[in-house]
């Protein structure tokens, strides 16, 4: 059964940091990439960042370019989503998500003062 479990949301004051992280199982972790995705009531679902199976190649929004760090440990088959200078409009349900093998079901991240 595959199974992703985030953790690490929670309510942080702006220029805050959080980290967030998934774990996985069910899967060969090793084999696929690995999606951080948030989404909020007022915006659509974004891409916030991907790293490739070995770590190799990682991507950015624009939005969280140098702020946000994404990482993975294939013994562990968890990713992690280091979060530093957060803004407000950070806030959200971030998930992890593996195209064409499944998702979590999310961690709320909330930047306020």
């Amino acid at each position: 059964q595959v199974q992703f479990v985030e953790s690490g949301g929670g309510l942080v004051q702006p220029g805050g940091s959080l980290r967030l992280s998934c774990v996985t199982s069910g899967f060969t972790f090793s084999s696929y990439a690995i999606n951080w995705y948030r989404q909020s009531p007022q915006k659509e679902r974004e891409l916030v960042a991907a790293i490739a199976s070995f770590g190799d190649n990682t991507i950015y929004a624009d939005s969280v370019q140098g702020r946000f760090t994404i990482s993975r440990d294939n013994a562990k088959s968890t990713a992690y989503l280091q979060m530093d200078s957060l803004k407000p409009e950070d806030t959200a349900v971030y998930y992890c998500d593996v195209t064409r093998v499944g998702r979590g079901q999310g961690t709320q991240v909330t930047v306020s003062s």
